[in-house]
């Protein structure tokens, strides 16, 4: 039987931990606070600690690395996890899958695939980059393997927190008020399915060949100003998008850490924010759930 490590219980750690699960495999998922889930073996982790780490990965198969520190603790927390991963895939054997982001390319002109040039210089883009960097190198050196799954926006059932298609967004929609958003609302972007966020990474861990790459999750797109209007037509609501004032994120980002970062990565909602995955879902065999069924069964989350 399979054993993997997912290090970190979000929204992603948990669809991955479930999808494992229920297809019979051992799973511990290794968390500061030790969360427990249905099915699993819980682990009390520091992900930045590199012998606390290489013990949790004694004996896996697989090291799903799907931990994310909140915005303004990246540039402190981000490298010395980065560090201890690489070491704990090293000395265990374990295949690493980091999960990983679209930052790194930065603003695009078109489609992002699995081979566009990552010419951020955005901070957090600059994070992510160095961090995959790193993993690279050590794969290329022959110390480990090691992919990252890149994945846009996540949206999903019953999604909360910070998550721009989450439930602040279905709620006003659904509500018949305004949701508020990031950017532009007419701007076309790629939301990504927690499901398939989970699948591709299960995949990716799976094949046999093309380690040292990144992996595309293949995601719908829709502006959020056409997914309002998609859910007022199938639920008659009458609810609308509006764009927050660039001034007003700038003056919130003054005083708050949190929104400072929010303002610096807006641009991803400026300009149409398009992932391309035709290459890992040809290579790796996964393909998107249906946009109406993963944005209905989303949405009617939200309504019980």
């Amino acid at each position: 039987m399979p054993h993997h490590l997912i290090v970190g219980a979000g929204w992603i750690g948990s669809e991955l931990a479930r999808q494992l699960v229920a297809r019979g495999d051992a799973v511990t998922v290794a968390t500061r606070s030790g969360t427990a889930l249905p099915g699993t073996t819980a682990k009390e982790l520091d992900a930045s600690d590199p012998v606390a780490f290489v013990l949790a990965a004694e004996r896996m198969d697989t090291i799903f690395l799907c931990t994310n520190p909140p915005y303004p603790d990246w540039a402190k927390r981000w490298p010395p996890v980065f560090a201890a991963a690489i070491n704990a895939a090293s000395v265990s054997g374990a295949g690493l899958v980091v999960m990983g982001n679209l930052y790194p390319y930065g603003s695009p002109d078109g489609p992002m695939t699995e081979h566009s040039p990552e010419i951020t210089t955005e901070s957090k883009g600059v994070i992510r980059r160095d961090g995959w960097r790193r993993v690279r190198a050590a794969h290329e050196y022959g110390e480990l393997r090691a992919v990252e799954v890149r994945a846009s926006d996540y949206f999903g059932r019953g999604v909360t927190g910070t998550a721009h298609l989450g439930e602040t967004f279905f709620r006003q929609v659904l509500a018949s008020k305004t949701a508020r958003v990031v950017g532009l609302p007419g701007a076309l972007h790629s939301w990504s399915y927690l499901p398939d966020i989970a699948a591709t990474m299960i995949a990716a861990a799976g094949h046999t060949g093309d380690w040292g790459r990144v992996w595309h999750v293949p995601s719908g797109a829709a502006s959020r100003t056409d997914i309002a209007e998609q859910l007022n037509t199938r639920f008659g609501s009458h609810g609308v998008v509006a764009g927050y004032p660039a001034w007003m994120l700038r003056s919130l980002g003054l005083v708050s850490p949190l929104m400072r970062e929010v303002y610096t990565s807006s641009y991803q909602f400026q300009v149409p924010y398009v992932i391309d995955s035709r290459e890992t879902e040809r290579e790796l065999g996964v393909t998107a759930t249906a946009w109406d069924d993963a944005l209905m069964a989303t949405a009617d989350s939200y309504r019980r």
